[in-house]
Parts: C-alpha cells; structure tokens; sequence
C-alpha cells in the first residue's frame, strides 16, 4: 500500500498514526487487547483489515519486559507479517511488520511462557478484533 504520510494521517487515530507509522509503543497496560477475549476470533491490523493473529494463539505473557501488551504466540497465516532486523534503542530485537501495508506492529522474542517460545508482542492499537461468528 503506497499512501502519503498525509493520507495515514487523515487514515489514522493520533496514537495509532505514532506507533503504526513512527514505529512507537503503546505505554504497557494501556491497550485494550492485553488479555485474551471470552470468545474465539481474529485480530486484523487496524489499518488495512490484514488478517494477523487468532485468539487460539493470544496468551498472557508472565515474562518480565513483556507484560502489558497483547502476546501472541503465532501467525493467523504465514505471510501475514514480515520480521526485520531492528537494532533502534541499543538493542537487537525483530520488528514485526504488517505485509501488507507496511504499518508497525510491535516485536518478536523468545518467551519461556508462551506454548511455542516465540512471542509477538503487538501494540493494542494496531489491532481491530472481530468475534467468529
């Protein structure tokens, strides 16, 4: 998706424009997706309607450093985000990416707690929910 900054602006909440698009976090604690909900479904990037991440795959991280944003410990579908190198803030972490709009997510860790070790640590805001129905 090839949009003006302009265009994401017009597109987007202030707070979903700083993270999706400046590559910021969400203060932990303040999302609305951090614990799994009661009822099975999908979480799409608010952006651009990306299917991303079952709630079959949601968890709650015990993990110190990673608690306070939604966990996930797998993909909805294998290419429905893209990992790069992200070396910003003095650390070596995997910035997760929408592949289909390009919009910042959140990060991927190793996490003894999650069911697999891996860990897709999202941003709330980055995230519509829709229940299966």
């Amino acid at each position: 998706m090839n949009k003006t900054d302009d265009e994401w602006k017009k597109e987007l909440t202030d707070e979903q424009y700083r993270v999706l698009r400046e590559q910021k976090t969400e203060q932990p604690g303040t999302g609305k997706y951090i614990l799994p909900p009661d009822e099975d479904g999908v979480y799409a990037c608010v952006a651009c309607g990306n299917e991303l991440f079952k709630t079959s795959d949601q968890y709650e991280s015990t993990t110190p450093g990673l608690v306070g944003w939604p966990s996930f410990s797998d993909l909805a579908k294998n290419d429905a985000v893209e990992l790069r190198e992200d070396n910003s803030m003095f650390m070596h972490r995997t910035e997760v990416v929408c592949a289909k709009c390009g919009g910042h997510l959140g990060h991927l860790f190793a996490d003894d707690s999650s069911p697999n070790g891996q860990h897709y640590c999202i941003n709330s805001v980055c995230l519509n929910f829709t229940p299966k129905k």
